[in-house]
């Protein structure tokens, strides 16, 4: 009789710091349900706003529930012990699955902290994290690569140059929109009008970044595609988003689930479907992303423009990655598994390289 293999410790590790925290818990919750119990002991860890780390037991996802605060320690042989303060419930961790939305949780951060750690994780490491995060830096690495993206002016905030409507307006078009450069939820996004929107938008997208990016509005489709894997990844079915908004708001995405509607798969012709998934995968091997990604499109006719890619993509049950694995043939206990496994995958690739080097000189 074969010996069954003992479960993994992995630590689920939520909230955060940033303006995307109330959605990391809720999809915390989802990864915390979905996973298979028979191959995972999941410890829910969440960083409270202060940046503490605290095991949670009763209610995890709970804003009022309190924790064990923990300690990470490295360790050899690619696990990490957390101490709790007691010998006796110290935790020896084997993998970490990281549902961070947002500054320090999506831009490579924490992701730094876990190869400190020796850790493995779910997700992309350091570099796809901050390019990918980076709208900016993401947006000319597509460039680079030659694949099709929508016109962009990026502007920072102690520039000596100050961006006016008029001087956007010329090289967009109206409307347009202005992001973050390096935030996501399509929060402190707004879509611009006239020269009394624009100053106040601006001033609110500088809120949560030191630069922002003026993008052109594509009138067209709005398509989702997920990816999965490491050297050779997947990309899921398309699915589509109908907005009745101006665009696909934060409201749109977590509050009034009445202002958008989630189609998948997506009603696309075969070849405008084909090239989507395949400008998924190009997009995210571009972007050195590893583990998972949900690329975003615009469909204008049959010109396809990728909008941008996202590591931690929503984990909600109603969030487009889970889903459009789900109806591509992956259920999202199986989604879970693969996901863990891609992170010691990685990890296992990695701990051959060699960090010992010795020159005489």
């Amino acid at each position: 009789m074969m010996k069954k293999k003992p479960k993994k410790n992995l630590v689920l590790l939520y909230g955060g710091q940033s303006t995307e925290r109330e959605i990391s818990l809720v999809s915390a919750e989802f990864v915390f349900n979905s996973a298979d119990r028979n191959l995972f002991n999941v410890l829910p860890v969440r960083i409270e706003r202060d940046g503490t780390w605290k095991l949670m037991k009763i209610n995890p996802f709970c804003e009022r529930q309190k924790g064990v605060e923990v300690f990470p320690v490295p360790r050899k042989g690619g696990s990490c012990l957390f101490f709790t303060g007691s010998r006796k419930k110290n935790i020896s961790v084997d993998a970490v699955f990281p549902v961070l939305h947002g500054a320090l949780g999506e831009d490579g951060t924490v992701q730094g902290f876990f190869r400190i750690l020796n850790l493995p994780f779910v997700g992309a490491d350091v570099l796809g994290s901050a390019i990918s995060m980076d709208k900016e830096v993401s947006k000319k690495l597509l460039e680079h690569g030659k694949l099709p993206i929508c016109k962009y002016i990026c502007h920072r905030k102690n520039s000596d140059l100050k961006p006016s409507f008029e001087s956007v307006k010329k090289k967009l078009g109206s409307p347009f929109f202005v992001k973050p450069s390096n935030s996501g939820s399509s929060v402190g996004v707004g879509k611009i009008r006239s020269k009394e929107q624009f100053t106040e938008m601006v001033e609110n997208a500088f809120k949560f970044s030191e630069k922002i990016i003026f993008e052109e509005f594509i009138e067209g489709r709005e398509i989702e595609c997920a990816v999965l894997g490491n050297e050779e990844p997947k990309a899921s079915i398309a699915g589509e988003i109908l907005v009745k908004s101006e665009f696909y708001s934060y409201r749109a995405k977590y509050i009034d689930k009445d202002s958008a509607r989630i189609i998948y798969p997506a009603d696309l012709p075969g070849k405008i479907s084909r090239e989507v998934r395949r400008l998924a995968v190009e997009a995210f091997k571009c972007l050195y992303c590893e583990g998972m990604a949900r690329v975003d499109f615009f469909i204008r006719g049959d010109e396809i423009f990728i909008n941008e890619i996202n590591t931690i993509p929503g984990f909600t049950s109603i969030s487009m990655y889970p889903k459009l694995w789900e109806v591509t043939g992956v259920d999202s206990r199986g989604l879970i598994t693969r996901l863990v496994e891609l992170a010691l995958q990685r990890h296992e690739r990695e701990r051959v390289l060699s960090c010992d080097f010795k020159e005489t000189l």
